[in-house]
């Protein structure tokens, strides 16, 4: 059985003294799946210009950057306004920060866009779903709408398929690991 370098998830054949045995290394191979990606450049953008929106975000509730109210500040309106509780509050802005520097850099990106994901699920559960679709252009609402987070729920859901693309740290990482099974590979064709 030989190894397709486009398709991580084909497993390989190892022959040895007693016969072929198949390698099931569920460990490794799972992280290959999760770190697997193509080329493409429209993805790369995609990463790009979503994780700039969401590490802003984060470093807002994070770092108290860009007119955000910090970590205590946000932890404090997450759990005394909106009534979450306190690891769920902690998990969303680590997901805001950490996931929005796993998209920039591509490292561990469907990770990172599942946390987005989650985060923009229980945004238009509990705060934007009451003020409708629309977002409020015009001041008239009392709240923001829900279109905006449908456009990041879209977004994250293609990274969550599709992967990192070009320039990111998933792509060296699959790409290295093809490379290096593939070398192991060859020998035993022989």
């Amino acid at each position: 059985m030989y190894l397709d370098k486009k398709n991580p998830y084909i497993r390989r054949l190892i022959l040895s003294p007693i016969g072929p045995t198949r390698v099931t290394t569920e460990g490794i191979s799972m992280f290959r799946k999760l770190i697997a990606t193509d080329n493409d450049t429209a993805t790369t953008i995609l990463r790009l210009v979503l994780g700039v929106i969401f590490f802003a975000h984060g470093a807002q509730k994070m770092l108290g950057w860009f007119g955000g109210y910090g970590f205590t500040g946000t932890m404090g309106f997450f759990t005394g306004m909106l009534h979450i509780p306190a690891v769920f509050a902690f998990l969303a802005i680590a997901a805001e920060f950490f996931g929005g520097l796993g998209l920039i850099f591509g490292l561990l990106t469907r990770v990172a866009s599942f946390g987005v994901f989650c985060n923009m699920i229980v945004a238009v559960a509990m705060v934007h779903g009451q003020f409708g679709f629309w977002m409020n252009w015009t001041g008239a609402q009392k709240g923001e709408g829900y279109e905006y987070h449908l456009l990041l729920l879209a977004a994250s859901a293609v990274l969550m398929i599709r992967g990192a693309g070009a320039a990111s740290v998933d792509r060296l990482l699959s790409s290295s690991a093809s490379n290096r099974i593939t070398a192991d590979a060859r020998p035993q064709a022989a």
